[in-house]
């Protein structure tokens, strides 16, 4: 993966570009208006400071070469909906996270997650050549979870007390994954089946 290079991933009806740091005010409706977006988070985003400092860092990750950010945008809305990205990238395991996503509610539940997560996993599996694609949430957070589990992933299991909260306490973390195969032999004809 060439981290310098600008992907862009886009179909009829989602945009993923690069997150850049001008993006913040593409996103601060949701930082200010929104702050339940990330209830489950492990990094504070509500408000505008901590926006910033969230975009930051996931420009200090990718030019570190152990991230990959995009911002959403919505064709149908022609609005910015969120943010999503790569993560834990792992070249040589041919292994990556994908995860960070969120976005505003009024495009929670519209099928946008459904084409970001196609595009995005149709690029890992065969653009990057993973092996293998993982995803991590909050055990308790159910919506995050049946999420995942609609475009085809497995669960692999629960690393207990793994993080802290930002609440205070830790949390258990849900591992689930798309193998390669899986996505060749089923997860891609059923995730595109359900995009019409």
């Amino acid at each position: 993966m060439n981290f310098s290079q600008q992907y862009n991933l886009e179909d009829e009806c989602v945009l993923l570009r690069p997150l850049a740091i001008e993006d913040v005010d593409k996103l601060l409706v949701f930082a200010e208006a929104e702050p339940e977006i990330w209830n489950y988070s492990t990094i504070a985003v509500a408000g505008a400071e901590n926006l910033k400092k969230y975009i930051d860092q996931a420009m200090v990750a990718r030019k570190n070469e152990k991230e990959y950010p995009f911002i959403v945008f919505d064709k149908r809305m022609q609005e910015y909906a969120g943010t999503t990205r790569f993560y834990d990238i792992q070249i040589s395991n041919k292994v990556l996270q994908l995860g960070y996503t969120w976005y505003g509610k009024k495009f929670q539940g519209t099928g946008l997650n459904k084409h970001c997560k196609f595009l995005l996993l149709e690029f890992a599996f065969e653009k990057l050549g993973m092996e293998r694609v993982e995803f991590r949430a909050d055990n308790d957070n159910q919506r995050s979870i049946a999420a995942m589990k609609s475009i085809g992933c497995k669960v692999d299991g629960i690393l207990r007390s793994n993080m802290p909260k930002l609440d205070g306490g830790r949390r258990d973390s849900i591992v689930l994954s798309i193998l390669k195969k899986e996505w060749e032999e089923c997860v891609k004809k059923e995730l595109l089946a359900k995009l019409k």
